[in-house]
């Protein structure tokens, strides 16, 4: 029997009874496929009902072989030594214990037939470009991308039947998702991957688009998807034109016929009044027009109510993803204005700032650099949760942080309510007003933290510091486009277009760098900053 994964009546909701899917059929056969959809639609739900993580409410996930997944937030235990983390711990004790002479059976049964267990993850690191990582390392010495690349060898080296991907790039630098391009481009089996990164789905064999907790799917890669959207959204909008005249159409039509009725009953009550025929045949006339008057009502309303039918559904099938809309007035810094300075940095992990640097008025800064050179730690130095080895960091403007994993947000607390605490002083009624701005309308605003996708989190997170009080006219972000769809990417382009302060942006997603207009590019490499250019930053494949 082929690997395959089959969901059938799918059902599930969280626990505050907010429903993700109702009656979902979804299948997945061999190759790789794309799962697309805007943040919220259940993508990373679903993967995680079908690797058992989640419990369906109601239907069946049935899945033929076993299942490795690869999680949005790859969290490891930093005590873990790098053999542990990739499972063959075990193993290779047993191997090392053999090979100074111990013959103990539990020796041989551990080892089984994989005697080559570690020369295949050894290759396997070095596939992935983590060749300089030692076998006996801890993972609290690796980055936060080592750790996810790690996680995949793990699971490589399982040889799983169906590979979950959640956002795979999250986190990687660009050598890094080249290393994973190719892992996934040689992947055999079924792979399901959820991402925003298009080049890897230009890697896949077919597309499923979620939405609105149904499926349609797209043969091909991404490229081959947009396409074929935008001849469908063209078809849409086209139909919604036609719908929209022909509703006119029946309005106009229903009108005419008011008046011509309105016409007709004066003209029997004339004839009424006058007393020219007999009473008998002027009611029997008068009945007649009144029934014929009632149906010719009823066709005309029957049919502006089809033509308004028609549109509605006509309307339904255009995609029209909201956009966040921001204004903040307080946030604009006078160009010759000092908003950081930094002054012979040393920061924790070896990396350093040598000589001064300073930011000053609206200047918009790339920090970038590969995995593990420091970009992170930079960061947390600067927002002041680390302090520095050595030298000083001053700011001198209100600052906010968003980090990578967004732990600004209290899980058990609603959007609102997480708003609130950076802005005490706000009203309810102010607060909702503004989270609308960021898409959080209605009951929206009142979901808790913790059951929100990693887009919308990310957006309650942006939401909760640029709504804050002081404003912030620095604000610095690190990694912001991890889980994001590409709509998503668009509103957060949106906001930081309408956001007047300075802005430090640690990203390996140089697309979105150069759409919010960057001003300075700052390279951090083996343990020194340096300024560079965009040219810099080429691409390394």
């Amino acid at each position: 029997m082929s690997t395959s994964i089959t969901c059938t009546s799918l059902s599930f909701a969280w626990p505050d009874g907010t429903s993700v899917f109702s009656g979902l059929d979804i299948a997945f056969g061999p190759g790789r496929t794309g799962l697309v959809g805007v943040n919220g639609s259940g993508k990373s739900t679903l993967l995680k009902l079908i690797a058992g993580e989640l419990t369906p409410s109601d239907g069946t996930v049935r899945v033929t072989g076993e299942v490795g997944c690869l999680p949005q937030n790859v969290a490891l235990d930093t005590a873990l030594r790098v053999d542990e983390a990739l499972g063959i711990a075990a193993q290779r004790a047993a191997l090392h214990a053999i090979e100074a002479g111990d013959v103990a059976q539990e020796h041989f049964e551990t080892v089984g037939d994989d005697w080559d267990v570690e020369e295949r993850a050894l290759v396997t690191l070095g596939e992935l470009g983590l060749g300089h990582i030692d076998l006996d390392r801890t993972i609290g010495e690796v980055s936060g991308g080592e750790s996810v690349l790690l996680r995949l060898a793990a699971l490589l080296l399982r040889r799983p039947d169906v590979l979950l991907l959640d956002e795979p790039t999250n986190n990687l630098d660009l050598y890094a998702r080249r290393r994973l391009y190719a892992a996934v481009a040689a992947w055999p089996g079924v792979m399901v991957v959820v991402s925003h990164d298009r080049e890897l789905l230009e890697l896949v064999d077919q597309i499923a688009d979620l939405r609105a907790g149904e499926v349609t799917w797209f043969g091909g890669n991404f490229s081959a998807y947009e396409e074929a959207l935008a001849v469908e959204q063209e078809a849409a909008e086209r139909m919604v034109r036609v719908a929209e005249a022909d509703l006119r159409k029946q309005k106009r039509e229903l009108a005419d016929a008011q008046v011509k009725l309105a016409r007709r009953k004066r003209y029997g009550q004339k004839m009424w009044d006058s007393k020219r025929e007999p009473k008998i045949v002027m009611g029997a006339r008068r009945r007649a027009a009144q029934e014929s008057a009632g149906k010719h009502r009823i066709m005309h309303e029957e049919r502006l109510a089809e033509a308004r039918e028609r549109l509605d559904e006509a309307v339904e099938a255009v995609r029209d993803d909201d956009e966040i809309r921001v204004d903040l007035p307080y946030t604009a810094v006078p160009p010759g204005r000092t908003v950081l300075t930094l002054q012979d940095l040393g920061l924790a992990y070896g990396a350093r700032v040598d000589g001064g640097l300073d930011l000053r008025g609206p200047e918009r800064i790339a920090l970038i650099g590969r995995n593990g050179a420091g970009k992170t730690t930079l960061l947390r130095t600067i927002a002041g949760e680390l302090p520095p080895v050595s030298g000083t960091v001053a700011t001198h403007v209100p600052m906010r942080f968003l980090p990578q994993r967004l732990d600004v947000l209290d899980g058990e607390l609603s959007v609102a309510e997480n708003v609130a605490r950076f802005a005490p002083d706000a009203t309810n009624n102010r607060i909702r007003a503004r989270l609308a701005r960021f898409l959080f309308r209605g009951a929206r605003a009142d979901q808790k933290a913790a059951t929100l996708s990693g887009g919308e989190r990310f957006r309650a997170a942006l939401a909760a510091l640029m709504l804050a009080e002081p404003a912030p006219q620095l604000l610095m972000l690190d990694e912001p486009t991890n889980n994001l769809d590409m709509a998503s990417v668009r509103q957060l382009t949106t906001a930081l277009e309408s956001y007047e302060g300075a802005l430090i942006v640690a990203s390996h997603d140089l697309p979105f760098l150069e759409s919010v207009g960057i001003t300075r590019w700052l390279l951090l490499e083996e343990g020194e900053l340096k300024e560079t250019g965009r040219e810099a930053v080429g691409d390394p494949a």
